[in-house]
């Protein structure tokens, strides 16, 4: 065992953490934090997977170190923390990265690349950068179990997640519906509803918009309408030109009013009689148009006039014009079925006139509510879909966005611009060449850019289209009101997020559209007839061959293909037998009760259902691990991840375990926010603000990355980040507390302090240690709670605020002379043995968010001591709370003369006095004799802190310092708003009295308008008016006023002050020991000679000086200079 504490060089906290992680990795730190907990109650923690095939970014040392934080707090509380780590290795965004290097798209899976060669690509690309994760994983000290991780592809995973959907499918809760969704033509599949709300999907564009005419039939109009002689064309409204090819249907609001306007069409300039909503129809026309008030002023127009008239007409109910017919827009082609039913107006509630026309361009194929009013019509109007090669009914635009070969001179366009690669934009979109060709025709009343917000694909961040797609569904809508209610038992943090942006989206969810038309991901496990009328659900590999049995019995199949599998083996080596992704699932045919040959849906599931999966499929369950999952780990008791999660993660793991367990999830979630730049933006590598997370964790360490997110803002909000805030923490936090334990080892290692003798008891310690043992007591609880409340960033400012205010600033400070003075006696063990206690408490109190310094800083503490038998902080147990240390009127005490020497200090500061200049006295005004006495009892401390030789304590009514008060706007405003002009003039007419009662009560009552009202202290700004010869600050309650008069005696012992500090200084540059004795010669200037024998005792013993000697000249001195003052200064070993 060392006998020394070890002593450093400087603070390198990269270089600390490099050590600290040799020495974890050698000595299985992190497995013993585990086992050392052994039969202890377990903490859940789930962690949320990451995809492996993208870089890892600053973002997720944010979110990593959120999760790290509690899994070590409650470490250290005693719990056992398992946590297993996790790959998303699924979906999306590996197979549109896999596309990209292949240099393929969707359509050439199967055609130039096997869907087996692709499905292995995936799998070999999906781990690519693991490695890396890993790196970042332990050089950001995130503890997580990444020897054996969960991964989504593995069969084990999916086997359990196949387990899931059969327990949803029997609960009656899957179901197929050919349905209008939200698709995304450049990833080629279906959209989920949660997918669709991630943040950013939705963004302002300017499209352009087309207000359609659609011309009437003149057979099919009522009376009135029908004697127009001009033709009368309904105007609709669109956003999407390119959806009027398939429009098959106009809409009206059945009790909305509708005029006839007559006017010239604006392209054309032929007469026209156009219908919209009465409310509307002045806002279709521009400042092109005027409104007339007769036929002879409309008739009078001719082409070349400045404006074109109209004049509005008779006015109609919408439900009067149901039924009537128009000619199709653009008759490329009709719907296969039942063509006699379209082309007519129908009616729906959903039509308002809030904009457009009130009369609803009507495309059954591409719009959820419009396929729903077109079914419900009587007859159904029939969607525009068309016979396809293989006799399949399909829209006009295929599922790569292009328009088919019935759109004549559109046909193979891209319906939208943003689909093409960027060397083959055309000029003019597709919507663009609708609107020129309506012009022409007559047919387009307006065409103009408009702004709206439209949604994007999550991840190929191109524009989505509604389109019908047969997709199977999770019947969320069954369960919604249970999730809901269930939701409220999770504390989330914060709790808006969980109330608001969750709580709402689960008041308002939809069936969840569980269909992808991918091929690397979990295939779903429904089997079918032809014919759709029977139909199996496999919920595991031995089901599976339990099938797969009857099937080559009744001659579907030649034979087993996982023959090699045995039923009820689960070790690894068994399972490599199975492969479940759909290139293997997908050769199974099976048979169905009937005899019929059976085959798989061709639809992969959600793959935000396999990480919502996690807490089962992590452990195999049921298939293993069936009690201890249904007992514990189903449920977590903290999980952690970005505010996007929300309609992600967070939505699929409490929707699964709703449905699967009629319970939650998790019970505790913190949504992190977003880290931006520090200006606010968003980090891309396009905008070129994206943060290195190894080159930050290479220059400032990550114990310092850490603390500084952690501290800067609340997980929840969004960070700011800026580099130069990790410089600020490093130097101001861990600096600070390096350079206490520098301090504290200096002179521990000289007095040979090894924390041998007993504890010295608390009465029999010296005010000062009591006061900050209690402080530290104090700041234990407190940080104790906010852990335990999920609140880190609370916990490392009031950590921040005692090293730096507290332990170095006072503290330490204040009690120099007891370690580097006086022989070894109580007084200066309680000394040692009080700043030990301090730095070891902090140690483990920051382990949690600076996990490499804090456990460097408990090691070098304990190796020497050997009090605890940990050999790391993270084995050890969290600091206890004893109250008997808690002396809050200590507390009081020394807070007093905190706030007393700060005022001291900053009017010094003001005045541009060094505090090594000795004052004369400071006077402070009381409010009550117990206060008085707690000024009194610290006014030791306050004189010596403060450089002054004497505190004067007045009766406030003194009126030797007069004190005014004015209001605080600020405050006031936001509580009194309108009303705040009286308040205002009340708290001006404050006298003396007044702003005593304020001072001591923290309060005033007061009438205003003939009401009573409480006033606070800090709705007010009190102030102190100077006096001649004197400074004047306050804060609070307390007031202050400085002597600033510098008499010659005080000036002299001002000089000899900075001599100390310059000769101080030498010995330090000299490399003098601190307990070397020196010889001082000085040379004579006329200034320092008095002011040194005048002090000379003085100098001699601050500086451990044996002989101090004046002389004319001093040769191979240091000239020194300062104030008045021109001298040399020399400095020799005793």
């Amino acid at each position: 065992m060392s006998t020394k504490f070890p002593e450093y060089k400087g603070l390198d906290l990269p270089k600390v953490a490099e050590e600290t992680l040799k020495y974890w990795k050698e000595n299985q730190i992190f497995e013993k934090s585990i086992n050392s907990r052994e039969g202890e109650k377990p903490f859940i923690f789930f962690e949320g997977p990451p995809s492996a095939n993208g870089l890892p970014g600053i973002h997720h040392v944010m979110a990593r170190s959120i999760k790290d934080i509690f899994c070590r707090y409650k470490t250290q509380k005693g719990f056992q923390v398992k946590r297993k780590a996790g790959w998303d290795t699924h979906g999306l965004p590996v197979e549109l990265g896999v596309e990209k290097e292949l240099g393929i798209t969707k359509e050439d899976i199967g055609t130039k690349i096997s869907v087996e060669q692709y499905n292995e690509a995936c799998k070999n690309a999906v781990m690519r950068y693991t490695d890396i994760w890993n790196d970042l994983t332990e050089k950001m000290g995130y503890w997580v179990d990444m020897d054996d991780p969960y991964i989504t592809y593995k069969p084990k995973y999916m086997e359990t997640v196949w387990y899931l959907l059969k327990e949803i499918y029997n609960k009656g809760l899957i179901y197929k519906g050919y349905t209008i969704q939200p698709y995304s033509p450049k990833a080629g599949t279906g959209l989920s509803s949660h997918e669709l709300n991630q943040p950013g999907t939705y963004q302002d564009v300017s499209d352009t918009t087309v207000t359609a005419m659609f011309k009437t039939k003149k057979e099919t109009l009522p009376a009135g309408l029908s004697e127009h002689a001009e033709d009368v064309f309904f105007i609709a409204w669109t956003t999407t030109p390119w959806t009027l090819p398939s429009n098959t249907a106009l809409t009206v609001g059945p009790k909305i009013e509708y005029v006839t306007v007559k006017t010239y069409n604006q392209y054309t300039f032929e007469p026209i009689t156009i219908v919209a909503a009465k409310e509307l129809a002045r806002k279709q026309f521009d400042k092109k148009f005027k409104e007339v008030e007769s036929e002879e002023e409309l008739k009078a127009y001719k082409e070349g006039d400045k404006h074109i008239p109209f004049l509005i007409g008779e006015t109609y109910i919408g439900k009067d014009l149901v039924g009537i017919q128009y000619e199709q827009l653009l008759p490329y082609t009709l719907p296969f079925e039942n063509p006699e039913n379209a082309f007519r107006v129908i009616s729906g509630d959903f039509v308002t006139t809030e904009d457009g026309t009130g009369i609803v361009h009507t495309s059954p194929t591409f719009g959820a509510d419009d396929a729903m009013v077109a079914k419900q019509a009587t007859p159904p109007v029939p969607p525009m879909l068309v016979k396809d090669e293989n006799d399949n009914l399909v829209p006009l635009v295929d599922l790569q966005g292009k328009f088919r070969p019935e759109m004549g001179e559109f046909a193979g366009k891209y319906v939208k611009n943003e689909y093409y690669d960027d060397a083959e934009v055309p000029e003019k979109s597709v919507d663009v060449e609708i609107a020129i060709k309506l012009k022409e025709e007559n047919r387009a009343f307006k065409v103009e850019k408009y702004v709206h917000s439209y949604p994007n694909c999550w991840r190929t961040d191109k524009p989505i289209l509604y389109y019908p797609l047969d997709s199977w569904f999770i019947k969320v809508t069954d369960v919604k009101d249970r999730m809901h209610e269930l939701n409220t038992g999770i504390n989330w943090k914060p709790k808006s997020t969980g109330e608001g942006r969750f709580g709402n989206w689960l008041a308002n969810a939809n069936d969840w559209n569980l269909s992808r038309s991918r091929y690397w991901g979990i295939p779903l496990p429904i089997w079918r007839t032809e014919d759709g009328r029977e139909e199996k659900i496999i919920g595991s590999v031995e089901e599976l061959k339990v099938e797969i049995t009857k099937a080559v019995e009744a001659g579907v199949m030649e034979k087993d293909i996982f023959a090699d599998f045995k039923i009820g083996d689960m070790s690894e080596e068994n399972y490599a037998n199975v492969d479940l992704h759909k290139n293997v699932v997908d050769t199974i045919t099976l048979v169905s009760d009937a005899g019929k040959p059976m085959k798989r849906e061709a639809d992969l599931i959600d793959v935000w259902f396999d990480s919502g999966s996690m807490p089962y499929a992590q452990w195999h369950y049921p298939f293993e691990n069936k009690e201890k999952v249904e007992k514990d780990w189903r449920k977590a008791d903290f999980i952690a991840e970005g505010v996007d999660q929300t309609r992600g993660w967070f939505y699929t793991l409490h929707a699964i375990a709703t449905m699967t367990f009629d319970d939650v999830a998790y019970k505790n979630v913190v949504s992190n926010g977003l880290v931006l730049d520090k200006n606010g933006q968003k980090m891309s590598k396009r905008l070129g603000n994206a943060v290195d997370p190894f080159e930050t964790l290479s220059v400032y360490g990550p114990d310092a990355t850490r603390w500084y997110m952690i501290s800067n803002a609340n997980p929840w909000d969004n960070l700011k980040f800026d580099i130069e805030g990790i410089g600020e923490v490093s130097r101001k936090f861990f600096g600070t507390l390096y350079n206490t334990y520098s301090f504290f080892t200096l002179y521990a290692n000289i007095d040979n302090f090894t924390y041998a003798e007993a504890d010295v008891a608390l009465e029999e310690r010296p005010e000062i240690d009591r006061w900050i043992l209690s402080e530290l007591h104090t700041l234990i609880q407190k940080v104790d709670k906010f852990y335990a409340e999920y609140e880190p960033t609370r916990a490392t400012r009031a950590i921040s605020e005692f090293v730096q205010e507290n332990l170095s600033n006072w503290f330490v400070r204040l009690s120099r002379r007891r370690f580097w003075k006086g022989d070894y006696e109580q007084d200066k063990i309680s000394a040692y043995q009080t700043l030990y206690t301090c730095l070891e408490t902090v140690a483990k109190l920051g382990a949690p968010v600076a996990p490499f310094f804090m456990d460097a800083l408990y090691k070098d503490l304990n190796n020497t001591t050997k009090k605890e038998n940990y050999d790391s902080v993270h084995t050890a147990l969290f600091p206890v709370f004893d109250e008997k240390f808690v002396d809050k009127s200590l507390e009081r005490k020394m807070e007093k003369a905190q706030t007393i020497s700060s005022l001291v200090l900053s009017l010094r500061k003001k005045e541009m006095i060094k505090v090594r200049q000795p004052l004369q006295r400071i006077m402070i005004p009381i409010l009550d004799k117990e206060q008085g006495e707690e000024i009194l009892a610290v006014q030791d401390l306050i004189k010596s802190e403060v450089n002054v030789k004497e505190v004067e304590l007045i009766d406030d009514a003194s009126g030797i310092l007069v004190k005014q008060v004015k209001p605080n706007f600020r405050v006031l405003g936001p509580r009194f708003g309108k009303e705040m002009k009286p308040v205002v003039n009340k708290i001006n007419q404050f006298d003396a009295g007044d702003i005593a009662i304020l001072e001591k009560e923290g309060k005033i009552n007061v009438e205003v308008n003939e009401k009573m009202i409480i006033l606070s202290i800090d709705e007010v700004e009190i102030s102190s008016q100077d006096i001649e010869g004197w400074l004047v600050a306050s804060s609070g309650n307390i007031t202050v006023a400085l002597d600033v008069n510098i008499s010659p005696e005080l000036k002299k012992e001002g000089v000899a002050r900075e001599l100390v500090n310059r000769i101080q200084n030498m010995r330090k540059d000299n490399g003098f020991e601190v307990t070397d004795t020196i010889n001082v010669t000085l040379q004579k200037d006329g200034i320092v000679e008095d002011a040194v024998n005048n002090n000379i005792t003085y100098i001699k013993t601050e500086t451990l000086t044996a002989t101090l000697e004046l002389a004319e000249v001093v040769k191979d001195g240091v000239d020194v200079e300062f104030d008045d003052v021109t001298t040399k200064l020399l400095i020799t070993k005793n």
